[in-house]
């Protein structure tokens, strides 16, 4: 049993990993966008939606990861 939560919790750990440089990357591109008043601002709008649902996940995932110490 306790391999089976090793195993997931290493999961969520490299899935975290994965969401941070996704949002660090979108941040990136959003910011380069925002600078070029030529751009689509829906474009930057739906980008922002986006890394906002990294942020959400990763949260989310953070919070799973953190030991409930009532138990």
């Amino acid at each position: 049993m306790k391999d089976k939560i090793d195993t997931e919790a290493f999961k969520d750990i490299e899935q975290l990993k994965k969401l941070r440089v996704d949002h660090r990357n979108l941040d990136d591109v959003i910011a380069r966008m925002a600078h070029d008043p030529t751009m689509d601002q829906l474009q930057i709008k739906r980008m922002k939606k986006e890394r906002l649902k990294l942020k959400d996940q990763i949260t989310r995932i953070e919070s799973e990861l953190i030991p409930d110490l009532n138990a």
